[in-house]
Protein backbone atom coordinates (compact mmCIF):
# COMPACT_ATOMS: atom_id res chain seq x y z
CA UNK A 1 0.00 0.00 0.00
CA UNK A 2 1.62 3.16 -0.94
CA UNK A 3 1.78 6.15 1.31
CA UNK A 4 0.69 9.32 0.40
CA UNK A 5 -0.30 13.25 2.13
CA UNK A 6 -4.02 14.44 2.13
CA UNK A 7 -5.88 17.41 3.39
CA UNK A 8 -8.63 17.53 4.82
CA UNK A 9 -11.23 20.41 6.09
CA UNK A 10 -13.51 19.59 9.22
CA UNK A 11 -14.88 20.74 12.30
CA UNK A 12 -14.03 19.39 15.97
CA UNK A 13 -15.18 20.77 19.48
CA UNK A 14 -12.99 20.67 21.35
CA UNK A 15 -12.77 22.02 25.70
CA UNK A 16 -10.49 24.31 26.60
CA UNK A 17 -9.61 24.39 30.30
CA UNK A 18 -11.52 27.32 30.49
CA UNK A 19 -14.42 25.81 29.39
CA UNK A 20 -14.04 22.57 31.71
CA UNK A 21 -13.60 24.54 34.62
CA UNK A 22 -16.91 26.40 33.69
CA UNK A 23 -18.64 22.98 33.37
CA UNK A 24 -16.97 22.06 36.61
CA UNK A 25 -18.29 24.73 38.82
CA UNK A 26 -21.95 24.82 36.53
CA UNK A 27 -22.60 20.90 38.53
CA UNK A 28 -21.03 21.63 41.75
CA UNK A 29 -23.78 22.26 45.00
CA UNK A 30 -23.30 25.43 46.85
CA UNK A 31 -21.03 23.07 49.51
CA UNK A 32 -18.78 21.79 47.51
CA UNK A 33 -18.57 25.51 45.42
CA UNK A 34 -17.07 26.78 48.83
CA UNK A 35 -14.59 23.81 49.25
CA UNK A 36 -14.07 24.59 45.38
CA UNK A 37 -13.13 28.39 46.01
CA UNK A 38 -11.02 28.02 49.36
CA UNK A 39 -8.72 25.86 47.36
CA UNK A 40 -8.50 28.14 44.66
CA UNK A 41 -7.88 30.97 47.56
CA UNK A 42 -4.84 28.85 48.97
CA UNK A 43 -3.48 28.16 45.59
CA UNK A 44 -3.74 31.12 43.57
CA UNK A 45 -2.29 34.72 45.92
CA UNK A 46 -3.91 36.83 42.81
CA UNK A 47 -6.99 35.88 44.19
CA UNK A 48 -8.86 37.31 47.33
CA UNK A 49 -11.55 36.96 49.82
CA UNK A 50 -13.58 40.28 49.17
CA UNK A 51 -13.81 41.96 52.84
CA UNK A 52 -15.25 45.14 51.53
CA UNK A 53 -18.61 43.74 49.79
CA UNK A 54 -19.42 42.34 53.30
CA UNK A 55 -18.94 45.45 55.09
CA UNK A 56 -21.86 47.37 56.47
CA UNK A 57 -21.39 50.97 56.53
CA UNK A 58 -24.59 51.65 58.14
CA UNK A 59 -23.33 49.41 61.48
CA UNK A 60 -20.18 51.06 61.08
CA UNK A 61 -21.53 54.38 61.39
CA UNK A 62 -24.01 53.75 64.17
CA UNK A 63 -20.84 52.45 66.71
CA UNK A 64 -19.05 55.49 65.65
CA UNK A 65 -22.08 57.05 66.73
CA UNK A 66 -22.24 55.10 70.31
CA UNK A 67 -18.81 55.68 70.61
CA UNK A 68 -18.87 59.15 70.54
CA UNK A 69 -21.48 59.85 72.98
CA UNK A 70 -20.08 57.43 75.71
CA UNK A 71 -16.64 59.27 75.04
CA UNK A 72 -17.87 62.42 76.95
CA UNK A 73 -19.26 60.01 79.58
CA UNK A 74 -15.89 58.50 80.19
CA UNK A 75 -13.66 61.62 79.89
CA UNK A 76 -15.18 62.84 82.86
CA UNK A 77 -15.40 59.89 84.90
CA UNK A 78 -11.47 58.78 83.35
CA UNK A 79 -9.35 60.25 85.86
CA UNK A 80 -11.22 59.31 89.40
CA UNK A 81 -11.67 55.73 88.21
CA UNK A 82 -8.22 54.82 87.25
CA UNK A 83 -7.29 56.38 90.61
CA UNK A 84 -10.05 54.43 92.39
CA UNK A 85 -8.76 50.93 90.55
CA UNK A 86 -4.97 52.01 91.46
CA UNK A 87 -5.87 52.51 94.80
CA UNK A 88 -8.34 48.87 95.16
CA UNK A 89 -4.80 47.47 93.35
CA UNK A 90 -2.69 48.85 96.15
CA UNK A 91 -4.77 47.78 99.06
CA UNK A 92 -5.09 44.26 97.81
CA UNK A 93 -1.39 43.16 97.27
CA UNK A 94 0.39 43.39 100.55
CA UNK A 95 4.12 44.67 100.62
CA UNK A 96 5.60 41.32 101.49
CA UNK A 97 4.81 38.15 100.55
CA UNK A 98 5.84 34.68 101.50
CA UNK A 99 7.90 32.54 99.54
CA UNK A 100 5.30 29.50 99.36
CA UNK A 101 2.53 31.72 99.15
CA UNK A 102 0.58 31.60 95.74
CA UNK A 103 -0.43 34.07 93.32
CA UNK A 104 -4.02 33.04 92.78
CA UNK A 105 -4.33 32.76 96.88
CA UNK A 106 -3.59 36.41 96.93
CA UNK A 107 -5.14 38.06 94.04
CA UNK A 108 -7.68 36.74 91.72
CA UNK A 109 -7.99 38.49 88.23
CA UNK A 110 -12.18 39.16 87.52
CA UNK A 111 -11.73 38.98 84.14
CA UNK A 112 -9.84 35.25 84.29
CA UNK A 113 -11.97 34.21 86.96
CA UNK A 114 -15.07 35.06 85.04
CA UNK A 115 -16.72 31.94 83.64
CA UNK A 116 -18.72 33.78 80.90
CA UNK A 117 -17.22 32.33 77.05
CA UNK A 118 -15.07 34.67 75.25
CA UNK A 119 -17.69 34.59 72.20
CA UNK A 120 -21.52 32.80 71.94
CA UNK A 121 -21.51 29.45 71.46
CA UNK A 122 -17.43 28.93 72.92
CA UNK A 123 -19.13 26.37 75.45
CA UNK A 124 -20.44 24.03 72.77
CA UNK A 125 -17.78 23.86 70.46
CA UNK A 126 -16.26 20.46 72.03
CA UNK A 127 -19.75 19.20 71.57
CA UNK A 128 -20.60 20.49 67.83
CA UNK A 129 -16.64 19.18 66.74
CA UNK A 130 -17.34 15.87 68.33
CA UNK A 131 -17.75 12.51 66.88
CA UNK A 132 -21.39 11.38 66.72
CA UNK A 133 -22.02 8.39 69.07
CA UNK A 134 -23.33 5.34 68.12
CA UNK A 135 -25.66 2.79 70.37
CA UNK A 136 -22.85 0.83 71.50
CA UNK A 137 -20.72 3.67 72.63
CA UNK A 138 -23.78 4.95 74.49
CA UNK A 139 -23.93 1.24 76.30
CA UNK A 140 -20.34 1.04 77.12
CA UNK A 141 -20.45 4.39 78.30
CA UNK A 142 -23.58 2.95 80.74
CA UNK A 143 -21.99 -0.47 81.70
CA UNK A 144 -18.95 1.70 82.84
CA UNK A 145 -21.18 3.40 85.57
CA UNK A 146 -22.93 0.18 86.53
CA UNK A 147 -21.87 -2.22 89.40
CA UNK A 148 -20.67 -5.78 87.81
CA UNK A 149 -18.76 -8.61 88.31
CA UNK A 150 -15.69 -8.99 85.76
CA UNK A 151 -17.17 -11.91 84.33
CA UNK A 152 -20.58 -10.65 83.56
CA UNK A 153 -19.13 -7.37 82.38
CA UNK A 154 -17.15 -9.57 79.37
CA UNK A 155 -20.60 -11.24 79.34
CA UNK A 156 -22.12 -7.44 78.65
CA UNK A 157 -19.23 -6.60 76.20
CA UNK A 158 -19.82 -9.99 74.05
CA UNK A 159 -23.99 -8.88 74.01
CA UNK A 160 -23.35 -4.87 73.07
CA UNK A 161 -20.87 -6.01 70.21
CA UNK A 162 -24.21 -7.79 68.69
CA UNK A 163 -26.50 -4.90 68.96
CA UNK A 164 -27.30 -3.47 66.18
CA UNK A 165 -28.07 0.24 65.30
CA UNK A 166 -32.02 -0.33 65.97
CA UNK A 167 -31.30 -1.75 69.27
CA UNK A 168 -31.67 -5.77 68.43
CA UNK A 169 -29.29 -8.40 68.69
CA UNK A 170 -27.91 -9.49 65.39
CA UNK A 171 -26.94 -12.55 66.75
CA UNK A 172 -28.96 -15.07 69.53
CA UNK A 173 -28.21 -15.77 72.77
CA UNK A 174 -27.66 -18.74 72.15
CA UNK A 175 -24.73 -18.31 69.68
CA UNK A 176 -23.42 -15.19 72.34
CA UNK A 177 -23.20 -17.89 75.26
CA UNK A 178 -21.59 -20.64 72.56
CA UNK A 179 -19.00 -18.21 71.48
CA UNK A 180 -18.34 -17.03 75.27
CA UNK A 181 -17.98 -21.02 76.41
CA UNK A 182 -14.50 -20.90 74.49
CA UNK A 183 -13.18 -17.77 76.74
CA UNK A 184 -15.49 -18.11 79.90
CA UNK A 185 -14.87 -21.04 82.13
CA UNK A 186 -17.88 -22.83 83.94
CA UNK A 187 -20.59 -20.63 81.73
CA UNK A 188 -24.01 -21.23 82.77
CA UNK A 189 -26.61 -19.59 79.96
CA UNK A 190 -28.87 -18.46 82.95
CA UNK A 191 -26.10 -15.91 83.42
CA UNK A 192 -26.19 -14.56 79.86
CA UNK A 193 -29.89 -14.17 80.32
CA UNK A 194 -29.68 -12.17 83.50
CA UNK A 195 -26.78 -9.70 81.87
CA UNK A 196 -28.99 -9.12 78.69
CA UNK A 197 -31.81 -8.60 80.63
CA UNK A 198 -29.74 -5.66 83.20
CA UNK A 199 -28.85 -4.41 79.75
CA UNK A 200 -32.19 -4.33 78.54
CA UNK A 201 -33.21 -1.39 80.91
CA UNK A 202 -30.14 0.77 79.81
CA UNK A 203 -31.40 3.58 78.36
CA UNK A 204 -32.46 3.00 75.73
CA UNK A 205 -35.31 0.91 77.69
CA UNK A 206 -36.04 -2.10 75.37
CA UNK A 207 -32.12 -2.24 73.90
CA UNK A 208 -30.26 -5.56 73.19
CA UNK A 209 -33.25 -7.84 73.10
CA UNK A 210 -33.82 -10.44 70.36
CA UNK A 211 -37.24 -9.18 68.60
CA UNK A 212 -39.92 -7.13 68.79
CA UNK A 213 -42.11 -9.01 71.06
CA UNK A 214 -39.52 -9.00 73.70
CA UNK A 215 -38.45 -4.98 73.39
CA UNK A 216 -41.78 -3.70 74.18
CA UNK A 217 -42.70 -6.12 76.60
CA UNK A 218 -39.39 -4.80 78.37
CA UNK A 219 -41.26 -1.06 78.01
CA UNK A 220 -44.33 -2.18 79.05
CA UNK A 221 -43.12 -2.48 82.51
CA UNK A 222 -42.86 0.91 83.55
CA UNK A 223 -46.85 0.80 82.53
CA UNK A 224 -47.49 -1.52 85.19
CA UNK A 225 -49.70 0.74 87.20
CA UNK A 226 -52.12 1.37 84.43
CA UNK A 227 -55.59 -0.33 84.48
CA UNK A 228 -55.40 -2.07 81.21
CA UNK A 229 -51.40 -3.46 81.64
CA UNK A 230 -52.82 -6.92 81.66
CA UNK A 231 -54.82 -6.54 78.31
CA UNK A 232 -51.68 -4.71 76.37
CA UNK A 233 -49.27 -7.01 78.20
CA UNK A 234 -51.39 -9.75 76.70
CA UNK A 235 -51.94 -8.21 73.39
CA UNK A 236 -48.24 -7.90 73.51
CA UNK A 237 -47.03 -11.18 74.18
CA UNK A 238 -49.48 -13.72 72.45
CA UNK A 239 -51.41 -11.49 69.62
CA UNK A 240 -48.89 -9.05 68.55
CA UNK A 241 -49.13 -10.70 64.73
CA UNK A 242 -52.85 -9.85 64.71
CA UNK A 243 -52.24 -6.32 65.71
CA UNK A 244 -49.92 -6.17 62.87
CA UNK A 245 -52.07 -7.54 60.24
CA UNK A 246 -54.75 -4.75 61.90
CA UNK A 247 -57.12 -7.81 62.56
CA UNK A 248 -59.19 -6.79 64.76
CA UNK A 249 -62.30 -8.72 64.60
CA UNK A 250 -59.82 -11.73 65.53
CA UNK A 251 -58.05 -9.59 68.22
CA UNK A 252 -61.33 -8.58 70.00
CA UNK A 253 -62.71 -12.01 69.74
CA UNK A 254 -59.17 -13.86 71.67
CA UNK A 255 -58.49 -10.99 73.91
CA UNK A 256 -62.19 -10.42 75.03
CA UNK A 257 -61.98 -6.94 74.87
CA UNK A 258 -64.75 -4.31 74.04
CA UNK A 259 -63.57 -1.85 70.69
CA UNK A 260 -63.09 1.06 73.00
CA UNK A 261 -60.83 -0.95 75.63
CA UNK A 262 -58.74 -2.23 72.32
CA UNK A 263 -58.68 1.38 71.27
CA UNK A 264 -56.99 2.21 74.60
CA UNK A 265 -54.48 -0.81 74.38
CA UNK A 266 -53.49 0.04 71.10
CA UNK A 267 -52.70 3.92 71.97
CA UNK A 268 -50.89 2.48 75.10
CA UNK A 269 -48.82 0.32 72.83
CA UNK A 270 -47.70 3.31 70.38
CA UNK A 271 -46.29 4.98 73.49
CA UNK A 272 -43.69 2.20 73.25
CA UNK A 273 -40.95 2.45 70.48
CA UNK A 274 -40.14 -0.14 68.23
CA UNK A 275 -36.95 0.76 67.27
CA UNK A 276 -35.16 2.22 70.73
CA UNK A 277 -31.61 1.79 68.89
CA UNK A 278 -32.74 5.18 66.62
CA UNK A 279 -33.23 7.15 69.95
CA UNK A 280 -29.59 7.85 69.60
CA UNK A 281 -28.93 9.86 67.09
CA UNK A 282 -25.50 8.86 64.82
CA UNK A 283 -26.28 9.99 61.39
CA UNK A 284 -24.30 13.53 60.77
CA UNK A 285 -26.79 16.61 59.55
CA UNK A 286 -26.65 17.11 55.67
CA UNK A 287 -27.16 20.96 55.67
CA UNK A 288 -28.87 22.53 52.84
CA UNK A 289 -28.29 25.73 51.45
CA UNK A 290 -30.92 27.35 48.83
CA UNK A 291 -28.76 28.54 45.79
CA UNK A 292 -32.18 30.87 44.48
CA UNK A 293 -34.95 31.92 46.72
CA UNK A 294 -38.03 33.24 45.57
CA UNK A 295 -40.47 35.83 46.82
CA UNK A 296 -43.99 37.77 45.50
CA UNK A 297 -43.24 41.34 45.06
CA UNK A 298 -46.39 43.66 44.06
CA UNK A 299 -47.96 40.30 42.76
CA UNK A 300 -44.74 39.25 40.64
CA UNK A 301 -42.89 35.93 41.58
CA UNK A 302 -39.21 37.32 41.15
CA UNK A 303 -35.96 35.07 41.63
CA UNK A 304 -32.75 35.83 43.53
CA UNK A 305 -29.09 34.97 43.79
CA UNK A 306 -28.65 33.77 46.95
CA UNK A 307 -25.27 35.99 47.22
CA UNK A 308 -24.65 34.94 51.26
CA UNK A 309 -24.24 31.29 50.28
CA UNK A 310 -20.67 31.91 48.30
CA UNK A 311 -18.07 34.14 49.60
CA UNK A 312 -17.32 37.06 47.67
CA UNK A 313 -13.92 36.97 45.83
CA UNK A 314 -11.89 39.55 43.55
CA UNK A 315 -8.23 40.19 41.98
CA UNK A 316 -5.81 40.94 44.33
CA UNK A 317 -4.55 44.62 43.22
CA UNK A 318 -1.70 44.66 44.88
CA UNK A 319 0.07 41.44 43.36
CA UNK A 320 -1.67 42.34 39.89
CA UNK A 321 -0.01 45.37 40.34
CA UNK A 322 3.10 43.61 40.56
CA UNK A 323 3.04 42.29 36.95
CA UNK A 324 4.40 45.70 35.81
CA UNK A 325 6.99 46.53 38.29
CA UNK A 326 8.80 43.14 38.56
CA UNK A 327 12.12 42.73 37.16
CA UNK A 328 12.60 38.60 37.23
CA UNK A 329 11.11 37.06 34.34
CA UNK A 330 10.16 33.94 36.35
CA UNK A 331 7.85 36.35 38.47
CA UNK A 332 6.42 37.95 35.84
CA UNK A 333 5.64 34.71 33.83
CA UNK A 334 3.83 33.06 37.32
CA UNK A 335 2.17 36.61 38.06
CA UNK A 336 0.54 36.56 34.32
CA UNK A 337 -0.52 32.82 34.93
CA UNK A 338 -1.96 33.38 38.09
CA UNK A 339 -3.45 36.68 37.01
CA UNK A 340 -5.17 34.89 34.02
CA UNK A 341 -6.20 31.68 35.80
CA UNK A 342 -7.88 34.06 38.67
CA UNK A 343 -9.73 36.27 35.58
CA UNK A 344 -10.81 32.59 34.53
CA UNK A 345 -12.26 31.69 37.95
CA UNK A 346 -14.34 34.55 38.12
CA UNK A 347 -15.25 34.35 34.55
CA UNK A 348 -16.77 31.11 35.32
CA UNK A 349 -18.74 32.26 38.69
CA UNK A 350 -19.90 34.63 36.80
CA UNK A 351 -21.45 32.61 34.32
CA UNK A 352 -22.98 29.73 36.44
CA UNK A 353 -24.70 32.19 38.79
CA UNK A 354 -26.10 33.80 35.01
CA UNK A 355 -27.20 30.27 34.21
CA UNK A 356 -28.78 29.58 37.41
CA UNK A 357 -30.92 32.47 37.55
CA UNK A 358 -31.90 32.40 34.21
CA UNK A 359 -33.16 28.56 34.87
CA UNK A 360 -34.36 29.10 38.22
CA UNK A 361 -36.75 32.10 36.35
CA UNK A 362 -37.93 29.60 33.79
CA UNK A 363 -38.92 27.13 36.07
CA UNK A 364 -40.43 29.72 38.40
CA UNK A 365 -42.48 31.39 35.59
CA UNK A 366 -43.48 27.70 34.08
CA UNK A 367 -44.82 26.53 37.97
CA UNK A 368 -46.40 30.12 39.02
CA UNK A 369 -49.37 27.80 40.09
CA UNK A 370 -47.53 25.58 42.25
CA UNK A 371 -46.50 28.95 44.39
CA UNK A 372 -49.68 30.39 44.08
CA UNK A 373 -52.10 27.18 44.98
CA UNK A 374 -49.99 24.27 46.30
CA UNK A 375 -48.39 20.88 44.27
CA UNK A 376 -51.98 19.90 43.42
CA UNK A 377 -51.30 22.63 40.87
CA UNK A 378 -47.72 21.65 39.30
CA UNK A 379 -47.84 21.34 35.58
CA UNK A 380 -46.10 18.65 33.94
CA UNK A 381 -42.02 19.90 32.64
CA UNK A 382 -39.16 18.24 31.22
CA UNK A 383 -35.30 19.21 30.83
CA UNK A 384 -36.33 19.70 27.15
CA UNK A 385 -38.89 22.62 27.74
CA UNK A 386 -36.22 24.57 29.50
CA UNK A 387 -34.06 24.02 27.33
CA UNK A 388 -35.73 25.27 24.51
CA UNK A 389 -36.65 27.93 26.35
CA UNK A 390 -32.91 29.30 27.68
CA UNK A 391 -31.65 28.19 24.54
CA UNK A 392 -29.26 25.70 26.59
CA UNK A 393 -28.59 22.13 26.06
CA UNK A 394 -30.44 19.73 27.93
CA UNK A 395 -27.11 18.66 29.58
CA UNK A 396 -26.63 22.00 31.26
CA UNK A 397 -30.19 22.55 32.26
CA UNK A 398 -29.54 18.93 33.68
CA UNK A 399 -26.19 20.49 35.37
CA UNK A 400 -27.68 23.29 36.51
CA UNK A 401 -30.56 21.38 38.55
CA UNK A 402 -28.54 19.10 39.95
CA UNK A 403 -28.08 19.94 43.94
CA UNK A 404 -29.32 23.30 43.14
CA UNK A 405 -32.04 24.34 45.91
CA UNK A 406 -35.00 27.25 45.91
CA UNK A 407 -35.96 28.27 48.71
CA UNK A 408 -39.71 29.39 48.13
CA UNK A 409 -42.59 30.46 50.75
CA UNK A 410 -43.41 26.71 50.91
CA UNK A 411 -40.17 25.22 51.75
CA UNK A 412 -37.02 24.13 50.44
CA UNK A 413 -36.85 22.39 47.14
CA UNK A 414 -34.10 21.08 44.89
CA UNK A 415 -34.89 22.41 41.40
CA UNK A 416 -35.29 19.00 39.92
CA UNK A 417 -38.00 18.77 41.97
CA UNK A 418 -40.20 21.17 39.40
CA UNK A 419 -39.79 18.46 36.70
CA UNK A 420 -42.08 15.73 36.09
CA UNK A 421 -43.64 13.01 33.60
CA UNK A 422 -47.45 13.98 32.83
CA UNK A 423 -50.19 11.54 32.35
CA UNK A 424 -53.65 12.52 29.97
CA UNK A 425 -56.48 13.72 31.33
CA UNK A 426 -60.05 13.26 29.94
CA UNK A 427 -60.48 16.63 28.33
CA UNK A 428 -57.20 15.96 26.45
CA UNK A 429 -54.72 17.89 28.53
CA UNK A 430 -51.81 16.83 30.46
CA UNK A 431 -51.44 16.58 34.80
CA UNK A 432 -48.14 16.24 36.13
CA UNK A 433 -46.98 13.17 38.09
CA UNK A 434 -46.52 15.34 40.62
CA UNK A 435 -49.83 16.70 40.80
CA UNK A 436 -51.25 13.13 41.11
CA UNK A 437 -49.07 11.97 43.89
CA UNK A 438 -50.27 15.42 46.01
CA UNK A 439 -54.03 14.14 45.28
CA UNK A 440 -53.42 10.81 46.18
CA UNK A 441 -51.77 11.44 49.37
CA UNK A 442 -54.73 14.05 49.74
CA UNK A 443 -57.31 11.38 49.48
CA UNK A 444 -55.40 8.53 52.15
CA UNK A 445 -55.09 11.66 55.06
CA UNK A 446 -59.09 11.92 53.95
CA UNK A 447 -59.78 8.40 53.98
CA UNK A 448 -62.48 6.32 56.71
CA UNK A 449 -60.29 5.18 59.36
CA UNK A 450 -61.90 1.73 59.62
CA UNK A 451 -62.18 1.47 55.80
CA UNK A 452 -59.64 3.17 53.69
CA UNK A 453 -58.94 2.95 50.15
CA UNK A 454 -57.65 0.71 47.84
CA UNK A 455 -55.51 1.13 44.77
CA UNK A 456 -58.35 0.61 42.51
CA UNK A 457 -60.71 3.05 44.32
CA UNK A 458 -57.98 5.45 44.29
CA UNK A 459 -57.70 5.20 40.68
CA UNK A 460 -62.19 5.02 40.05
CA UNK A 461 -61.31 8.88 42.06
CA UNK A 462 -58.81 10.13 39.89
CA UNK A 463 -60.79 8.88 37.41
CA UNK A 464 -64.10 10.42 38.47
CA UNK A 465 -61.84 14.31 38.23
CA UNK A 466 -60.67 13.35 34.65
CA UNK A 467 -57.40 12.06 35.40
CA UNK A 468 -56.75 8.47 33.87
CA UNK A 469 -53.82 6.67 35.65
CA UNK A 470 -53.98 2.87 35.91
CA UNK A 471 -54.42 1.14 39.15
CA UNK A 472 -50.80 0.12 39.04
CA UNK A 473 -49.52 3.56 38.22
CA UNK A 474 -51.24 4.46 41.42
CA UNK A 475 -49.71 1.54 43.58
CA UNK A 476 -46.09 2.87 41.95
CA UNK A 477 -47.39 6.60 43.39
CA UNK A 478 -47.89 5.34 46.92
CA UNK A 479 -45.04 3.28 47.36
CA UNK A 480 -43.23 5.76 46.13
CA UNK A 481 -44.48 8.46 49.18
CA UNK A 482 -44.38 5.32 51.64
CA UNK A 483 -47.68 5.12 52.22
CA UNK A 484 -48.43 1.19 53.17
CA UNK A 485 -51.09 -0.79 51.31
CA UNK A 486 -55.06 -0.08 52.48
CA UNK A 487 -55.23 -3.30 54.80
CA UNK A 488 -51.92 -1.88 56.58
CA UNK A 489 -53.47 1.80 57.14
CA UNK A 490 -56.68 0.52 58.68
CA UNK A 491 -56.95 1.55 62.35
CA UNK A 492 -59.61 1.72 65.17
CA UNK A 493 -58.31 5.12 66.23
Amino acid sequence: MKQSLQLKIGQQLTMTPQLQQAIKLLQLSTLDLQQEIHDFLESNPLLELDEEENFNHDAEAKVAEAASTVENIDSNQESSEDSRVESEWTESIPNELSIDSNWDDTYQNSAAASDSPAFEGEQDLDSRNALSEDIQDHLIWQLNLTHMSDKDIEIAYAIIDSVQPDGYLSATLEEIFTGLTKELEDLEFDEVEAVQHRLQRFDPVGVCSQDLRECLLVQLEAYKDHPLYRSTHLVVDQHLGLLGNRDYTQLTRKTKLKEDALKEVIGLIQQLNPRPGSLVDTSDTDYVIPDVSVKKHKGVWQVELNNDALPPVKINETYSAMLATSKSNDDVSYIRNSLQEAKWFLKSLQSRNETLLKVASCIVSRQVEFFEIGEEAMKPMVLHDVAEEVGMHESTISRVTTQKYMHTPRGIFELKYFFSSHVNTASGGECSSTAIRAMIKKLVADEPAKKPLSDNKLATILADQGIQVARRTVAKYREAMNIPPSNERKRLI
